[in-house]
């Protein structure tokens, strides 16, 4: 795995409060935040509402690190998610940038690779992680993970496995890899036994994320008596 492990009492409140720091830190052509879905983003996002309120958001550009192709208002849509969950509930961004919205998934996974290309970089990239310890939509089995070409950075793709539903659009690693920071958010018992996989070497899609930095924020479920890794 890449990154430094660091082990939180709460990781909603440690990634809440380093996405305040990191994007009030940021240069005003830096403040691209790509946010991700699941029950512990959410958790990370409402509390980013609760202590963001006063940040800064004219200067933020926010886009999604991966989406499924369902309508922005369904109930399994990311942007669903995080607009309820954050943006709802802070001032508007600067920009917003749905990744999915209609349409064939290779199309809009074109679309957006048009839109992130021109970015300098890729600022500040939230991911969590599946039981399976997929990342984004970056699935175990999945040609997508292949991809090593630095100009790829938005492809259509689907669980091979059939584990997790919808087609879906997401980065590439090439373009995780141009982020400034990568925070990685891993909570409860039912990451646990992905972690200790990581840990231990395992060739699961989130432990070849890399990037300028990436830093795990790890829960005790989740670790379970894990040490730190530095």
């Amino acid at each position: 795995m890449n990154g430094t492990v660091e082990l939180v009492d709460s990781v909603p409140d440690a990634f809440a409060s380093l996405v305040r720091q990191e994007l009030a830190e940021a240069g005003d052509d830096d403040r691209s935040l790509f946010l991700s879905g699941g029950g512990t983003a959410a958790a990370c996002y409402r509390r980013l509402a609760e202590l963001g309120g006063s940040m800064d958001w004219e200067s933020v550009d926010v886009y999604w690190g991966d989406e499924r192709c369902v309508p922005p208002d369904d109930v399994d849509s990311n942007y669903r998610l995080c607009r309820e969950a954050l943006l709802d509930r802070v001032p508007p961004a600067r920009s917003v940038h749905p990744m999915y919205r209609s349409g064939p998934p290779d199309e809009a996974a074109s679309a957006y690779q048009h839109l992130v290309a021109p970015l300098r970089s890729f600022g500040l990239v939230h991911l969590g992680m599946g039981p399976d310890g997929h990342c984004a939509s970056l699935f175990p089995g999945a040609e997508t993970l292949g991809i090593a070409d630095p100009g790829t950075l938005v492809v259509a793709t689907r669980d091979p496995l059939d584990h997790n539903p919808h087609d879906r659009i997401t980065l590439t690693l090439p373009a995780i890899a141009r982020a400034r920071l990568v925070v990685f958010t891993v909570s409860g018992a039912a990451k646990h036994r992905a972690f200790a996989g990581i840990l231990a070497g395992e060739d699961l899609p989130a432990a070849r994320v890399d990037a300028a930095a990436v830093l795990w924020l790890v829960d005790r479920e989740a670790a379970q008596g894990v040490p730190p890794r530095r």
